[in-house]
């Protein structure tokens, strides 16, 4: 089932607060504490004694795009807004933030949102720039914004690009200048032979005048007549497959982007072989044939091609023998792209050859997260998980290699804040697909946890969204980010009409949903796209891009896996960008929340005693109001009682409380 395989390797005075001095009375009259279970002693084992929803309120949600029934646990909604007029009926994708501007990629452009009060958004700019996908990342006074399909123009007009080579033709980055955020500007268009599905801001920590962008193309090669270079030969040692491009992009000049190096990370890897269709997959196949739908082969796999495709393909082919559109289509019309439906998706998919012949192996990564704080990133690429070294950002280079058959298209990665953990996700069906039905597989179209050991890849466990969706329902694993949760690892996922999900998985052998939104299908009668296509916390807020309904705005509640001292903690964390593909190492302000969060979580754990927790919370609650010499004493105390503890399965989570507590008494 498991394979993983080795890639290359390149390189006041205490009495004067007799609250404070019953609390250390207590503290010193107490035992060290003892736990009867190695599992919930420092681990997160304590979780599956806590109940789900049941029956799951996810199941049966009524339809509609906008007023659909919803599903709440341990969240609240703060807003949800729908997009603006030129963007109703465009796919919204990806997400990044700047300041006070959450910053939402569509098809048909990106809208900048102020975010400022996140239960109000007010729309900043929507500025309509069509392209598939039209990701975005920030840094600085720049956007950046992916385009890989053919009809994405230079000079983002709406009519598209009709010709097969044209110099108006975009497949690449496109960078803005963003100075003045509500009149974006454009300063250059760098080109690509594959195009950019994804890309990846990169910041080297030794190069303070330059950014970096790793871009991820997965098209077919454009011709060399369009963009000179490209070879469309994956035997030729000039083939733009196998590779991704490195923009280097000088901050003062940044119309001075350009390539500067196509690592070919990809050398080497073998085709892998996945789990292909389900029973009710197949069964599915069957009766759409029977109806007379358009099925195409993506990676050896059929899925049905989508209606709003299939109108626009028909429409070439009607408009090609002079008539007037997808209405008039005949028999003869509908034949004729069925038989030239496996070329086309041949070519879009990059296959040299007919659509049969061999694939060759991976030719392209569809995501890769950076984390420059440990010079490592992850990246998803298509049959495999890649560890890669980017201590050199110019030249990335592979460490590891993993595959695995319960995976049918790697999609995305996230490192554990600590970088000892690497989580990629499955998107099974290619997001188009409803993945999450009750017979489908709980290892397939889901979450892959990794540890990190000696720059190899150990795998620990799955995590796959707990609600059956509906056949209506298009749900896989998709984009998420980490949650600053002190000492824990806790991650946001969206999983397309599957919703969003809270997810801990600070016991990687064990991850546990502890939250989620989620709303019925956008239609009860068929599959109908929509659904979170992405999901992030940024300074106190999840935001999630709604591919059919626009913004949504949530934030976690109190519950018995999350304590308001956690949640307070998280929020203490400010970031003044992100882009998710970029990860911040996360850092904590020392704040009394963080001191209870940790108090919080060893009592959960049963890492001190009943006693000593109580006394603990009563000596950090009596610190308030108090400063100068007594509060500095009483601080110190309170860290030699607990550093008198700090032995056992959790002594590194008390000791963390003790430079916590010593810390707020130096301030």
């Amino acid at each position: 089932m498991f394979s993983p395989q080795r890639a290359h390797t390149s390189r006041g005075r205490l009495q004067r607060i007799p609250l404070l001095a019953a609390a250390f009375a207590a503290l010193a009259g107490c035992s060290a504490a003892t736990s009867s279970s190695g599992a919930d002693a420092g681990g997160a084992g304590w979780m599956a004694s806590v109940p789900a929803p049941n029956p799951d309120p996810r199941v049966g949600l009524k339809a509609g795009q906008f007023d659909a029934q919803e599903a709440v646990w341990n969240m609240r909604v703060l807003s949800r807004t729908r997009p603006s007029e030129k963007f109703v009926g465009s796919t919204m994708s990806d997400l990044a933030f700047l300041g006070n501007y959450a910053i939402q990629g569509s098809y048909n452009g990106y809208q900048i949102w102020d975010v400022s009060n996140p239960t109000s958004p007010v729309l900043t700019v929507a500025n309509f720039c069509p392209a598939s996908q039209s990701d975005v990342s920030v840094y600085r006074n720049l956007l950046f914004v992916s385009a890989e399909g053919n009809t994405g123009r230079v000079d983002c007009g709406a009519q598209g690009v009709k010709d097969t080579v044209s110099a108006e033709r975009i497949r690449g980055i496109r960078i803005f200048d963003i100075t003045d955020i509500a009149h974006p500007r454009s300063v250059k268009n760098v080109q690509t032979c594959r195009g950019s599905h994804t890309h990846t801001v990169v910041v080297d920590p030794n190069d303070r005048d330059n950014v970096y962008v790793y871009v991820s193309g997965s098209a077919g090669v454009r011709s060399p007549s369009e963009l000179s270079g490209c070879v469309h030969n994956p035997d030729d040692p000039n083939t733009p497959e196998f590779r991704i491009e490195v923009i280097k992009v000088p901050l003062a000049n940044p119309e001075q982007a350009a390539i500067v190096s196509s690592p070919r990370i990809f050398n080497d890897l073998k085709r892998v072989t996945s789990h292909g269709a389900s029973p009710e997959d197949r069964a599915a196949m069957d009766a759409a044939r029977a109806r007379g739908e358009f099925i195409v082969s993506i990676f050896g796999q059929d899925q049905i091609l989508p209606g709003q495709m299939t109108r626009v393909m028909l429409d070439s082919v009607v408009k090609a023998r002079g008539g007037a559109g997808a209405a008039a289509a005949t028999g003869a019309d509908s034949a004729a792209l069925r038989g030239a439906l496996p070329g086309i998706i041949a070519r879009m998919l990059g296959q040299r050859n007919a659509p049969n012949a061999a694939r060759p192996g991976v030719t392209s990564c569809h995501d890769i997260t950076v984390y420059p704080a440990i010079g490592r990133a992850g990246g998803a690429c298509e049959g495999y998980g890649l560890l890669l070294d980017i201590r050199d950002v110019a030249h990335p280079a592979r460490l590891f290699a993993v595959s695995d058959t319960n995976f049918s298209y790697w999609h995305s990665a996230t490192f554990n804040n600590d970088g000892t953990k690497l989580l990629f996700s499955d998107e099974w069906g290619g997001g188009g697909a409803p993945k999450c039905r009750a017979g489908d597989p709980r290892e397939w179209g889901s979450d892959a946890i990794f540890a990190i050991e000696d720059n190899k890849l150990v795998f620990q466990s799955y995590y796959k969204l707990p609600a059956v969706q509906t056949p209506q329902e298009n749900c896989v694993a998709h984009n998420g980010s980490l949650i600053p949760i002190p000492g824990r690892d806790v991650m946001v996922q969206a999983w397309y009409q599957g919703g969003i999900s809270v997810f801990d998985w600070t016991d990687a052998r064990h991850p546990r949903e502890i939250a989620f939104f989620d709303r019925g299908p956008v239609d009860s009668t068929r599959m109908a796209m929509g659904g979170s296509w992405s999901v992030y916390w940024y300074n106190g807020a999840i935001v999630s891009s709604e591919i059919a309904r626009g913004l949504d705005i949530v934030a976690l509640t109190p519950s018995p896996f999350l304590s308001q001292n956690e949640i307070d903690a998280a929020n203490t964390v400010h970031l003044d960008y992100l882009n998710t593909q970029g990860q911040p190492k996360l850092v904590w302000p020392t704040t009394f929340a963080l001191a209870r969060a940790y108090v919080d979580q060893l009592e959960r754990t049963r890492g001190l005693s009943a006693d000593r927790i109580a006394a603990a919370r009563q000596a950090l609650n009596g610190m308030n109001g108090t400063s100068g010499a007594s509060r500095r004493e009483a601080l110190t105390q309170l860290a030699s009682r607990l550093d008198s503890d700090a032995s056992g399965s959790d002594a590194a989570k008390i000791r963390t409380l003790v430079v916590v507590v010593r810390d707020l008494a130096s301030h």
